[in-house]
C-alpha cells in the first residue's frame, strides 16, 4: 500500500485534489494507494482537515483586509474543534494588486470568523496563519475579539519560526512595504508589544502572518506549534505511514523553505526515521543535490498539472515498484 501525503501545490491545486491524482495514477498502475492530504499552517490547512478528519464548513460575513464585507468560511470538526484560516478574511487573494496597503490592512476579519466559530458552539479554535496580507501584528483580530468579549482556546498553526520583531523585515516587503514602511511599521510592532500582557519578541513562531500569531500569543495566551508536525499528528500519520510500503508527497515549489518546518520536509523527515521510501512529486525542484539528499527522497518529480500528476505516480507504480 502506498500512502499519498501532499500539501497544495499554492494556487492551483488543493491538497486532496493532488491527493486524488496522485492516487489515481498509483491505482492504475496496479497500486492500492490511500489519500492523506496534509498541509502546514498556510493557505489550504483547513481544506486538508477537514478532508481527512471530516466536519463542516460554515461562513459568515466579515471584514477583508481593508475593511470591507466578505463572505469567509471556518470549519467546525467532529471533535467539536473549529478550524479558521487566515487566508479566508485577511488574505492577499482578496485584494486586487493595487489594493495592497501593509500599513492599512488589518486582520480584523479573521478575529470576527474567530467570535463565529466560538458562536457555533466551540471552544477551541485551531487558528492556520498562511497567505495574510497583513502587517498589523494581530491587532485586528484582537480588537474583534475584545468587541465581542470572547475567550476561546486558540492554537495556532505557523510554518514559520522567526519571532515577532522580524516581521515587518522579512515579510513587509513581501506585500510592498518600502524601506521606509519597515521602519514606521517596526515602531508599530513595539509599540503593541510594549503594551502586551506578555511580550512576543523573541520568541519563536511570533512573527507569521505578519505578526498575527504574536498578537494572539501576546494578548489571547495563544498556543504556538509548529504547523507540519500539529496536521501530521492530527491525521495519524505516522501509524499510516509505517503501515506503508512507501510515501508520496508533494507540494507546488520544492525549495529552501522546504527544509525550514514545511509539510513535505517534515514528511520526508519522518518517513527517514521510520526507513519507509518516500517520493515527492511537485511543481517545481529548486532545491539541489545535497537538499534533496538531506531529505532523502527515493526520487523527485515535477509535475505541474493533474494529468501530469497521475502520469508521474503511474510510472512510479509501474517502474519504482511504489506499489
Amino acid at each position: 500500500m502506498v500512502l499519498i501525503a501532499p500539501d497544495s501545490f499554492k494556487g492551483t491545486l488543493t491538497a486532496a485534489e493532488v491527493a486524488r491524482a496522485l492516487a489515481d495514477g498509483i491505482r492504475r498502475g496496479g497500486g492500492e494507494a490511500v489519500e492523506l492530504p496534509i498541509g502546514d499552517g498556510g493557505e489550504g490547512t483547513m481544506d486538508a482537515l477537514v478532508a481527512t478528519l471530516g466536519g463542516e464548513f460554515r461562513t459568515a460575513v466579515v471584514s477583508d483586509p481593508l475593511g470591507r464585507p466578505v463572505r469567509a468560511r471556518f470549519a467546525l470538526l467532529p471533535d467539536s474543534r473549529a478550524v479558521v484560516e487566515t487566508a479566508e478574511a485577511s488574505g492577499f487573494a482578496l485584494l486586487a494588486e493595487s489594493e495592497r496597503d501593509p500599513w492599512a490592512a488589518s486582520t480584523r476579519g479573521t478575529g470576527e470568523l474567530i467570535v463565529a466559530a466560538v458562536e457555533a458552539g466551540v471552544s477551541e479554535v485551531v487558528v492556520t496563519v498562511g497567505g495574510s496580507a497583513t502587517m498589523d501584528g494581530g491587532a485586528g483580530a484582537v480588537e474583534a475579539l475584545d468587541d465581542a468579549g470572547v475567550e476561546p482556546k486558540l492554537v495556532v498553526l505557523s510554518d514559520v519560526r522567526m519571532p515577532f520583531e522580524r516581521a515587518p523585515a522579512v515579510f513587509g516587503p513581501q506585500k510592498g512595504a518600502d524601506v521606509r514602511m519597515v521602519k514606521r511599521l517596526e515602531r508599530r510592532f513595539d509599540k503593541f508589544a510594549d503594551a502586551a500582557p506578555r511580550d512576543p519578541r523573541g520568541v519563536p513562531m511570533t512573527a507569521a502572518a505578519g505578526g498575527l500569531s504574536g498578537g494572539l500569543y501576546a494578548y489571547r495566551g495563544a498556543k504556538l506549534v509548529p504547523g507540519a508536525a500539529y496536521v501530521l499528528d492530527t491525521v495519524g500519520f505516522d501509524a499510516r505511514m509505517r503501515a506503508s510500503r512507501a510515501v508520496v508527497t508533494g507540494e507546488g515549489q520544492l525549495d529552501e523553505q522546504t527544509l525550514a518546518g514545511k509539510a513535505v520536509g517534515e514528511v520526508a523527515t519522518r518517513c527517514r526515521q521510520a526507513g519507509v521510501w518516500c517520493h515527492a512529486v511537485v511543481g517545481r525542484n529548486e532545491l539541489d543535490d545535497f537538499a534533496i539528499r538531506l531529505l532523502d527522497f527515493a526520487s523527485v518529480h515535477e509535475a505541474g498539472n493533474e494529468q501530469q500528476l497521475r502520469e508521474v505516480a503511474n510510472r512510479l507504480a509501474r517502474e519504482s515498484g511504489v506499489t
